[in-house]
């Protein structure tokens, strides 16, 4: 589904560790923007072509938030986010971004939230942080980080540091393994929520395996993923805004089809992890391959993830 178009000014670039970067963004015309929960993010179009998302780092925007603030780390296997955030952007750039969307949603009402964060998988937790503090509810925060010269948002972290556990691999012996001690020791009723890297995420649905699934939540790193499995054999895809109808053959996805066709779609992780490409399903069966719905918006059918998802169906009817 595509979500309103935002032209945002960036105010403010601040370093805060090595190859860490947070930006403020405002409205171009001064208006006030649109508001959010934790664990949201936008999607900014930072040049043609290049759209990348990022979790929106303040807890408590208000109604009509004035500004919105994202951490942007440089990956050394960027595919030109990153790359270009640190190298190219500058106080007083305009760029394009999407409304605020969240697959990532924080239970406000659990007695007890255990976050765990790997290196800028910090972000949407200082936002659930945050909130949590605001309700009076109890959280604790685990945060591991190669070493203190990558570690971000140090006055933050100072703020809050009688609830945080801060692991730092080259300090501590080596990357932190007490999954099994952490999970053991929350109460029963407990939410938890992880963000960071592939090999943290692996290790935490492990030790998670046997707990309640709607009390355990994680964001993915899409450069962290091998590309999705697209096969599969020719199905028809019709627009039904648009009046097309077309094929998209095995080996290529929805998304490849509708721009091959010149169509022009929002996308951004092209691995079904951010969210950008949601899209109305009106009629026929998908075939989900993304990492982003729930399973039981999987069964509803009624959207899908199009840059890696394909369909069960023949034909698929799309809101497009």
């Amino acid at each position: 589904m595509t979500l309103p178009s935002l032209v945002l000014r960036v105010t403010a670039l601040e370093w805060q560790a090595e190859g860490i970067l947070s930006l403020r963004l405002r409205a171009k015309d001064g208006a006030v923007l649109p508001s959010y929960e934790p664990g949201a993010h936008i999607d900014l179009t930072l040049a043609p072509g290049l759209t990348r998302s990022y979790s929106l780092l303040d807890g408590c925007p208000g109604p009509e938030p004035a500004s919105y603030r994202v951490g942007v780390a440089l990956d050394v296997r960027s595919r030109g986010g990153s790359a270009h955030v640190h190298r190219e952007l500058r106080p007083g750039d305009v760029l394009v971004a999407s409304a605020p969307r969240n697959h990532f949603p924080l239970v406000e009402t659990a007695p007890f939230t255990q976050l765990v964060a790997g290196g800028i998988g910090i972000t949407p937790m200082i936002a659930m942080a945050e909130r949590l503090s605001a309700l009076g509810r109890a959280w604790r925060l685990r945060w591991c980080v190669r070493d203190l010269d990558h570690l971000p948002f140090g006055d933050w972290l100072a703020q809050h540091a009688d609830r945080i556990d801060l692991h730092v691999d080259a300090r501590d012996g080596g990357v932190w393994n007490g999954w099994t001690a952490l999970v053991q020791g929350l109460p029963g009723d407990a939410h938890l929520y992880c963000c960071g890297p592939s090999p943290m995420l692996a290790a935490y649905e492990d030790a998670t395996r046997n707990l309640d699934p709607a009390r355990v939540h994680l964001e993915r790193f899409g450069a962290d993923l091998p590309p999705p499995d697209t096969s599969g054999t020719v199905f028809q895809v019709r627009l039904a805004r648009d009046g097309r109808c077309i094929a998209v053959a095995p080996e290529q996805t929805i998304l490849d089809a509708l721009q091959s066709a010149g169509i022009d779609v929002p996308c951004s992780c092209l691995q079904g992890v951010c969210g950008a490409c949601e899209t109305r399903v009106l009629d026929g069966l998908p075939d989900h391959r993304d990492l982003v719905l729930s399973e039981a918006e999987r069964e509803r059918g009624d959207t899908m993830m199009i840059c890696c998802s394909r369909a069960r169906s023949p034909e698929l009817v799309l809101d497009l």
